[in-house]
């Protein structure tokens, strides 16, 4: 039966379990382009984040011949904050390289499925003995290559192993669809407002002249003015922490960027005390560094101290969220190119922005809503997904659920 329990080393079923090293120069040595170079910073659990991924030229590469990333590697962060998390490396980022927070685990594929180890390695009771033999460090959080060795996990037979990866892949499968899906959405979308508002190629240009300003050559017709003159600005107020909870109670509560995601953030904790209020759809601009990380609020919740809600006056919250996101695409970075570890209302008010004439940020609204509409859809479906995948996954790899029998067509992948 596939719930009777069969404990075994992840170095039985190994064919290798090792880290890399960084390149002499660390990151002055990362090239705009080559040899793909992991970093922790790229390992969410079942996600492989590609943000800041680095890349290393051919003869760093070689001296780092031993921990060549291979398909279907686990990556396993084994330091710092992000210890235990762990995901496959996809395919479109190899060749690949290590460094020395990431372990690559390489299983024998003639005695487990590595999406099955995946999966148990991500299930809640694994996820938590690891993240407690590394806590027992003896100097910060960090996993031993001995230690993940040593780890055990139940492993079924080679068929059920299968079934079970093959039930739960096809969850992510569809996650991963839909992720591509919004990232087209968000790349169609910000291309339209770099058309308009940035190269000022917008419908009837050619009958516009240009015109100087203190941000530079703009339209004619179109203005210079403070965000406080165009949105309603909420800055966050923190309630005693005696108020909050995490068992839903309440409404959404963030303190800062720590549940930020690409753009709609996860909740965690809730409150119960109303203080300051954002609504659904508004900018969660953050105000403690990161200074000017942007999120946008997808249900009514409450603001920290770390944050503020942004709401435009017109309603033009899309072409709000897409003109926020090009003043502030570079973190901590405000107006002439200071760099603030924070800011007040003041410093937000005064933030200069250009204001099209009424018809040209309105048609941009109508036209790029609807897609950001699409985008929150998807965003949702991915929610619900991962839901019912995480419901599933203890289950499946205890053998609480048997699959023994089921007729489950397995992929050749």
């Amino acid at each position: 039966m596939s719930n009777q329990m069969n404990l075994t080393r992840l170095g039985n079923i190994c064919t290798k379990i090792g880290s890399g090293l960084t390149p002499k120069g660390g990151k002055n040595a990362y090239k705009e382009s080559g040899i793909s170079f992991i970093r922790s910073l790229n390992i969410y659990d079942f996600h492989f984040d590609y943000t800041d991924l680095a890349y290393i030229d051919d003869n760093q590469a070689r001296k780092l011949s031993n921990v060549i990333v291979e398909r279907h590697d686990i990556l396993l962060n084994i330091t710092g904050a992000s210890v235990a998390r762990c995901c496959m490396v996809p395919d479109n980022v190899l060749p690949a390289r290590v460094n020395q927070h990431v372990s690559i685990v390489r299983i024998d594929k003639s005695k487990a499925n590595p999406y099955y180890v995946l999966y148990s390695l991500n299930s809640p009771i694994n996820k938590q003995r690891l993240l407690t033999l590394a806590q027992g460090g003896a100097t910060r959080e960090a996993l031993t290559k001995e230690t993940i060795s040593n780890f055990e996990i139940n492993l079924p037979s080679l068929t059920v192993q299968n079934k079970i990866a093959a039930i739960l892949s096809a969850y992510d499968d569809l996650i991963e669809n839909n992720t591509r899906r919004i990232k087209i959405l968000e790349e169609m979308a910000q291309l339209i407002y770099r058309e308009w508002f940035v190269k000022f190629r917008f419908p009837g240009h050619e009958k516009v002249r240009m015109v100087e300003s203190e941000l530079g050559p703009i339209p004619e017709g179109w203005k210079v003015k403070t965000l406080g003159e165009v949105c309603n600005i909420v800055m966050g107020q923190s309630p005693e922490s005696k108020y909050y909870n995490t068992k839903g109670e309440g409404l959404p509560f963030h303190q800062g960027v720590s549940n930020f995601n690409n753009r709609y953030p996860t909740h965690e904790v809730y409150c119960t005390i109303d203080k300051r209020i954002a609504h659904a759809g508004d900018i969660l601009f953050s105000v403690r560094a990161p200074v000017g990380r942007i999120n946008i609020a997808d249900r009514k919740l409450i603001v920290g101290r770390g944050l503020a809600a942004i709401r435009h006056i017109a309603g033009l919250q899309s072409f709000l969220y897409y003109q926020m996101k090009a003043i502030f695409k570079e973190e901590d970075i405000i107006g002439n190119g200071a760099i603030f570890n924070s800011i007040t209302k003041q410093d937000l008010l005064n933030v200069k922005v250009i204001v099209p004439s009424d018809c040209v940020d309105n048609d941009f609204n109508n036209k790029v809503e609807h897609i950001d509409q699409l985008i929150l859809n998807l965003t949702r479906k991915n929610l619900i997904l991962r839901r019912t995948r995480d419901l599933l996954l203890p289950k499946l790899i205890s053998g609480e659920l048997d699959v023994e029998d089921l007729d489950i067509a397995i992929g050749g992948d």
